[in-house]
């Protein structure tokens, strides 16, 4: 009966090594729920100008976001903006950050009547004066999930629109609020007005890349400082 003995001990060696596999792949998905998130909100079939589908999130939850632009008040500033973001239910990624959507993180995409001029981690930029030819133009913050998809409300982009007026003399004047984002958001509406010391040039809509702050990314619009 020793063929009997040996198909026991395998039997019982084989239920063995499937019970440790059994809790080894336990703990490793444990592991793994909690170092990947959850899904967030609901990918729509809207989308931005750009194809990127917007992510509907609870409007309780939703980030926020609040654009101010007023003129630089240097004497050399050549007629060029200062743009401020404030944002709620919301922190800006770090370079590097995987390509995850996670609840209120990731970037804000930087517009100028449409266009886009930057990607930005941080909350500041510097919009060149020579983008900003005569005339009213508006300025725009979208806040993006770090998988691409666009922060939603309402099937509405959470985003911020400020305007700016800039003359032929060189003078500009731009608003301190916005329209506000698609989370319901409010902003103090206002103006404010510097001189330039020189006119700025004139250029079309697709006129030279502007510049970004430390903590903006490269764009086809936009140029890190």
């Amino acid at each position: 009966m020793w063929w009997t003995r040996g198909l026991l001990a395998a039997l019982a060696f084989c239920a063995l090594l499937g019970v440790s596999a059994g809790c080894g792949t336990g703990d490793a998905h444990e592991r793994r729920g909690e170092i990947s998130a959850s899904p967030v909100g609901k990918v729509l079939d809207e989308t931005d100008e750009e194809g990127r589908h917007f992510r509907e999130v609870d409007k309780k939850r939703a980030p926020e976001v609040a654009v101010e632009v007023q003129p630089d008040a240097a004497p050399d500033s050549g007629g060029s903006w200062d743009v401020t973001l404030t944002v709620h239910n919301f922190r800006f990624s770090r370079p590097g950050t995987p390509s995850a959507a996670v609840a209120g993180r990731g970037i804000a995409h930087l517009y100028l009547d449409g266009r886009t001029i930057a990607r930005l981690r941080t909350a500041e930029y510097h919009l060149a004066g020579r983008l900003v030819p005569r005339g009213t133009h508006h300025v725009t913050a979208r806040l993006y999930a770090d998988d691409g998809t666009v922060w939603a409300v309402h099937g509405k982009p959470v985003e911020s629109t400020a305007d700016i007026t800039a003359s032929e003399t060189g003078s500009a004047s731009g608003s301190a609020s916005e329209t506000g984002s698609a989370s319901g958001s409010a902003s103090e509406t206002g103006s404010a007005s510097a001189s330039a010391s020189t006119p700025p040039p004139a250029v079309s809509g697709s006129g030279p890349p502007a510049r970004t702050d430390t903590g903006g990314s490269p764009d086809p619009g936009g140029k890190a400082s």
